[in-house]
């Protein structure tokens, strides 16, 4: 997304008693005095056009001074963002209602409602979504089309990759879809409401790949504590240099993903609006062809 703006726009503000003084300060003038003034005719088109560059110059110096500037803080190939994965539990648990005490919502749906906010929210990274059970698969690549990966978990359901917990599958599915991740800060965002009973891999062997490839896990468990491996979490976690976070409704997991959305967002602010073309030579470059134009006509006269 590109926007347009002045660095320095109070300048702009010189325009008005500049302005006014073209119009009301007088020039000095040295009175000559002729005979036969029939001979000189009067230039008045000339004293409308000088008056018109006059203007044109005051503004395109003072556009110049206010420095005008086109910044891109959207642009695929220009941010400095964070690679995410949303590495959400599709197992059969989830399936279960009393999440959110005002609706009839199940775990997951109230998950893919906060997801989705939590996606529209990045808006310098790329993301992408796993979703595992008894396998895990990629939902959705990782990328910086945010909109499309929004409305692709709506499609999702609990009960896709199988009714089990494969924690250890999760982590490695995120660490394949960050593969051909060229950003520095790279994480994933685990959820789950049970404890691991099913996969190829440990989420301890899963563990160690991720800090290999310096992947920050971040750890969320949904539910009572008894529901899921809170030990498990933590010690993923702490080992992978993210942070466990517990949810036992859903203003919590709200409050859960805005707490990792400003963790995470801290290290790039400073740098979203690094992008920048400055304009001031177009201004610059009018008010010198005004003055030549003045400069011209003068000595013609």
């Amino acid at each position: 997304m590109s926007s347009f703006t002045f660095e320095y726009p109070y300048l702009l503000l010189l325009l008005i008693p500049l302005l006014w003084c073209l119009f009301t300060c007088k020039e000095k003038i040295q009175w000559q005095y002729f005979v036969h003034l029939q001979l000189f005719s009067p230039k008045k088109p000339w004293l409308k056009l000088e008056c018109l560059l006059k203007i044109i110059t005051l503004v395109a110096l003072l556009g110049a001074l206010a420095s005008p500037v086109l910044f891109d803080n959207a642009h695929p190939d220009r941010r400095h963002g964070v690679d995410i994965v949303l590495s959400l539990d599709g197992s059969g648990s989830m399936s279960a209602s009393g999440f959110d005490a005002k609706s009839r919502q199940s775990r997951f749906e109230a998950v893919q409602e906060i997801a989705q906010e939590f996606i529209l929210k990045r808006v310098n990274d790329n993301i992408g979504v796993v979703l595992f059970g008894d396998y895990a698969f990629i939902a959705s690549p990782v990328t910086y089309e945010k909109e499309i990966v929004a409305e692709m978990i709506s499609y999702l359901s609990h009960g896709m990759a199988g009714q089990n917990t494969a924690i250890g599958e999760g982590i490695l599915m995120g660490l394949r879809a960050l593969k051909n991740s060229k950003a520095k800060e790279q994480i994933i965002i685990l959820l789950s409401d049970g404890e691991q009973n099913s996969g190829r891999i440990s989420a301890k062997e899963a563990v160690v790949l991720a800090k290999e490839e310096g992947v920050k896990i971040y750890t969320i468990g949904i539910g009572q504590e008894s529901e899921y491996d809170k030990a498990l979490l933590k010690r993923i976690a702490k080992e992978s240099e993210g942070q466990f976070f517990p949810a036992k409704n859903i203003e919590e997991l709200r409050n859960v993903y805005a707490q990792i959305d400003s963790l995470e967002r801290s290290s790039i602010r400073s740098r979203a609006y690094l992008v920048k073309e400055y304009y001031f030579y177009l201004p610059l470059l009018l008010a010198f062809a005004t003055l030549f134009l003045l400069f011209h006509r003068g000595q013609r006269l």
